[in-house]
């Protein structure tokens, strides 16, 4: 029986990786509806990082890691762009750091955006200025952000051309030694490194609960997300005018990174 589990395992494994490093069948992926009916109906689970994250490894660290950055890059700062913002988890840790901090969220999902103004405005007086909508297709404006976070939101990327189009209009959006920071899931460009790591999240997944949790999160992951490798976003990064790029953290599939512009 567990031979042919790990033989299960290997498959999809297998698949997963032929269909992330070739990017194929982007046409068969999640449309935004869809999407944004998936996180309508969860906004209960991702109004705490500790239930909303169990798909993600070190999430709550990558969160710490990321809220300290951007205090340390931009210790003044006004003003916070929070994309996928879902229920608000980093812009509240951003706000313990740097309480001054007014905050614009951007999500598809109306009610995660309801319950972000609620919990952040519990704890701050600031503006706070929702916006239902595709970040993909919203414009930003120039220079109006000192940091912008985007955590677990631009795996829903789909051609290359997106990534470049959204990071550049990110940097046009900051002021000048504004930073990005990101947490995300990602691919590697070599299929070995690819498989193995892998094979180390679905044991993670199986770890935190069982198998069928970690098959339940791949097919999830194989229809709705499009990741990219780390090494691909960081060049996407500098492509796009960012000066200063830097690795935080990486375990397995995710890693926290930023950028200054």
């Amino acid at each position: 029986m567990q031979g042919w589990a790990w033989q299960r395992q290997a498959r999809t494994v297998g698949a997963w990786c032929r269909h992330a490093l070739m990017q194929a069948g982007d046409s068969l992926k999640s449309t935004v509806d869809e999407i944004r009916e998936r996180f309508d109906n969860d906004v209960e689970r991702f109004s705490n990082v500790q239930t909303g994250q169990t798909a993600t490894v070190d999430a709550s660290l990558s969160l710490e890691l990321i809220a300290q950055a951007a205090a340390a890059v931009t210790p003044q700062a006004m003003d916070l762009l929070d994309i996928g913002c879902g229920a608000g988890n980093y812009s509240l840790k951003l706000l313990e750091a740097l309480p001054a901090l007014n905050v614009t969220l951007v999500d598809l999902s109306q009610p995660m955006l309801d319950r972000a103004v609620e919990r952040i405005t519990a704890v701050s007086p600031n503006s706070i200025t929702p916006i239902q909508s595709d970040i993909r297709t919203l414009a930003l404006g120039e220079q109006k952000f000192d940091i912008i976070v985007a955590a677990a939101v631009l795996h829903h990327l789909r051609g290359e051309e997106e990534w470049l189009s959204l990071f550049q209009n990110l940097h046009a959006s900051l002021r000048s030694g504004g930073s990005l920071w990101i947490f995300d899931l990602i691919t590697h460009e070599s299929a070995a490194v690819q498989s193995l790591m892998w094979k180390r999240y679905g044991q993670y997944l199986t770890d935190f609960k069982d198998e069928a949790y970690r098959d339940q999160v791949f097919a999830y992951i194989e229809k709705e997300d499009s990741p990219r490798p780390l090494t691909f976003q960081l060049d996407m990064l500098r492509q796009a005018g960012f000066t200063a790029v830097d690795v935080l953290h990486k375990n397995a599939a995710f890693a926290a990174f930023g950028a200054v512009k």
